[in-house]
């Protein structure tokens, strides 16, 4: 049920949160965002979204916790693995006819997926020629990311992924273990880059051969997903591919007719 109250609290917040903070979540999707901020309200033990706005703009520490609300971090390694499959079957071709190329992967929140990538390369022998850009807007996301450390009760479902997506070895194979974590090694980190980048607010950074950003346009509007797409068709280089999550598309974007399908499932699209 739609509350006008806590709707109109809603908008005040998510504008009070751009002029602190210069974080723009109000092209977010507001079914969205009313179920993550309800979680918010008792998570902070606030009677109100206005209860709760006036700590976010008074105590920058609420804010910094705010941020796993205001965006969503769920992630495993090789998540979705057709879709890694695709990758090495239709995407690697075309990287393997650069002699150096750039992949940035957008709203990569701690890093599963930029270290698939990377594993997955490693494996094509193209992991020294690359060198990729991982952006989110948490900045503690970015630090978990670039740590590269998971609980080894996480190895077995990223194993099985990994399996799935084609993978050529043993995943642990890429793994130091210590102290009951699993740690990506430093030859995988020195090829990535991390870094804050806003969808909503930043623009194109750098020219890049593949971008992939899965499960982050369904939490924009249709407005915000227009932006970020747009952001994605400019940083491609000729004939760059874009990847995204298998409940979004290009069909009803302003760019559906820059960019060609090459696989429909895996939601694969290569610029035109």
């Amino acid at each position: 049920m739609i509350d006008p109250d806590f709707d109109i609290e809603l908008k005040l917040l998510l504008e009070g949160v751009y002029l602190k903070y210069q974080q723009d979540f109000r092209q977010y999707s507001v079914a969205s965002m009313r179920r993550r901020m309800r979680a918010a309200v008792d998570r902070f033990d606030c009677k109100t979204l206005s209860q709760l706005q006036d700590r976010v703009l008074h105590e920058p520490a609420v804010f910094a916790q705010m941020l796993r609300y205001f965006t969503v971090q769920v992630s495993e390694m090789f998540r979705d693995p057709p879709y890694f499959k695709a990758i090495r079957e239709l995407v690697i071709p075309e990287l393997q006819t650069h002699p150096t190329f750039k992949i940035w992967v957008a709203g990569c929140s701690t890093g599963e997926e930029v270290w698939s990538l990377a594993i997955l390369l490693d494996e094509e022998g193209l992991l020294e020629r690359a060198l990729i850009y991982a952006t989110d807007i948490n900045p503690e996301a970015l630090r978990k990311a670039g740590e590269g450390i998971y609980d080894l009760d996480r190895i077995s479902q990223f194993s099985s992924n990994y399996i799935a997506a084609g993978g050529k070895a043993s995943l642990s194979d890429y793994f130091t273990i210590a102290y009951d974590k699993a740690i990506i090694p430093q030859r995988f980190k020195s090829q990535v880059v991390f870094s804050d980048h806003s969808l909503s607010t930043d623009s194109v950074f750098s020219e890049v051969h593949f971008v992939s950003c899965r499960n982050v346009l369904i939490y924009f509007n249709r407005e915000l997903q227009n932006r970020a797409i747009g952001l994605f068709y400019d940083s491609l280089s000729h004939r760059g591919m874009l990847g995204l999550g298998n409940k979004e598309s290009l069909q009803l974007t302003s760019f559906a007719d820059r960019f060609k399908e090459i696989a429909r499932e895996e939601r694969l699209y290569q610029r035109t």
